[in-house]
């Protein structure tokens, strides 16, 4: 039988004798390495504390002295956690529902197996934004992946008659879209890949922005493709913005075959590159997406897959579920999600403070066209790609940014994505680009 003893709340958090306050940014990654699984590697020598306002982080980095276990300073969230706060940290309003809902209506969790009123209004609200037939909610938004692609695989056995067992899904190379089997699957990324398998079947990849791939791949597997599952943007690869007429071939190509045209908007929703939606900026109309991150305003975990009906349709009772998919409190924090979205006007603001963001990291380029090779973008979904040489590393940089005061990642070696709330001022996107230039002056 387990003596375990927790009292507390926040720094008084005490688990057994051990007090949250009092560790160190080396203690916490001690027990993070003791205790927890090695799936990240997160930033030394820093440990988030709390949040001081919408953009900013308070931190804790190690003490030059030996009184005090941590120092505390603040820290530009030029992250977001990748695009799940849009809406900026502790956004007020879907707090305060959050708070009312727990306090007056008092109805947090219900099974799927009973109504729940708040579900019409998820409902309501999320196919209004998305502007789709149906929608079905899910919590992680690799779960939202995961329906979108079970939904294109039914919708091609039931509905344009693949035979059994003959289906095909294609996606693109340098996708990410979770890390659920299928998504893995679909991955070439070695890394999440290895020793995973045997993957799923019946996946084919063609290169990203590669319109002739696609259709040569098209004419020769048409009748047993049922979608081209992609992200508008490729957001883990660097942020791989396609060319502009892209996506309308695609489509094209899609209704030319009757294939689905389904869209990963899991990190580029919700405002983040300027428009609501990503595939709003190529003026095209995709079949089915699946949202996630910023559909949780940053509280809790919510995603969502949108469709058109004769492909949500293809579900049956009892062929899909989610014990927290929709259940009451996530479904008004889901509500308040669009609702910031909307009356913030957080695509409008993304799209200008995102062209301020990319004429810093222009004016850097061409100071330092030795270091910065290509910048990248839509709205506030950002990343400049350094020369592939050995001391322009993104970690580095990474580093030296969170030194500064800025909380930004790489990804891959040399590219580095900065992505903040879309409701940082310009203020703040002149402070980070300040950072940045002194961090890329001195490599």
């Amino acid at each position: 039988m387990s003596d375990l003893k927790i009292t507390g709340y926040g720094d008084d958090l005490t688990i057994d004798d051990i007090r949250l306050g009092d560790l160190s940014p080396s203690e916490h990654e001690k027990i993070e390495k003791e205790k927890g699984g090695q799936n990240y590697k997160p930033l030394e020598d820093v440990v988030v504390s709390h949040v001081k306002d919408s953009s900013t982080l308070i931190c804790r980095k190690p003490s030059d002295n030996d009184v005090e276990a941590y120092v505390e300073e603040e820290l530009i969230d030029g992250l977001c956690c990748y695009s799940a706060v849009n809406q900026g940290q502790l956004n007020k309003e879907i707090v305060d529902a959050v708070i009312h809902h727990l306090q007056k209506e008092k109805l947090p969790t219900v099974p799927r197996s009973i109504r729940h009123k708040y579900m019409s209004a998820f409902l309501l609200a999320a196919t209004s934004i998305t502007g789709m037939d149906k929608v079905v909610p899910k919590v992680s938004g690799a779960e939202s992946w995961e329906l979108t692609f079970k939904l294109c695989r039914r919708w091609g056995y039931q509905v344009k008659q693949i035979p059994k067992d003959e289906c095909i899904i294609v996606g693109a190379t340098g996708n990410f879209h979770g890390r659920t089997l299928a998504a893995v699957s679909m991955s070439d990324d070695p890394d999440s890949r290895g020793d995973f398998g045997p993957f799923l079947p019946g996946i084919e990849l063609v290169p990203y922005n590669d319109i002739d791939a696609l259709k040569k791949l098209f004419e020769e597997k048409g009748d047993k493709i049922a979608a081209y599952s992609v992200e508008p943007i490729q957001g883990e690869a660097g942020v791989i913005v396609p060319d502009d007429d892209y996506w309308p071939e695609v489509q094209k190509l899609c209704k030319q075959y009757n294939i689905l045209l389904a869209m990963d908007e899991v990190q580029t929703g919700f405002g983040r590159t300027g428009a609501n939606f990503a595939y709003q900026l190529f003026n095209v109309q995709p079949d089915i997406i699946g949202c996630g991150k910023a559909a949780g305003g940053g509280i809790l975990p919510v995603s969502f897959v949108a469709g058109k009906k004769e492909i949500i349709d293809t579900l049956t009772p009892g062929s899909e579920g989610s014990t927290f998919g929709g259940y009451p409190l996530a479904s008004v924090v889901g509500v308040y999600a669009i609702k910031t979205l909307v009356d913030l006007k957080l695509a409008e603001n993304a799209r200008v403070r995102g062209k301020l963001l990319m004429n810093h990291f222009n004016d850097i380029k061409n100071q330092f066209p030795d270091k910065i090779k290509e910048t990248r973008g839509k709205g506030l979904l950002t990343a400049f790609e350094m020369h592939d040489e050995k001391h322009l590393d993104g970690h580095k940089v990474s580093v030296q940014l969170l030194n500064q005061g800025v909380y930004a990642k790489e990804t891959h070696h040399s590219t580095v994505r900065v992505a903040p709330a879309l409701t940082i001022e310009s203020w703040q996107v002149d402070n980070l680009a300040e950072k940045l230039h002194g961090v890329i002056k001195a490599l």
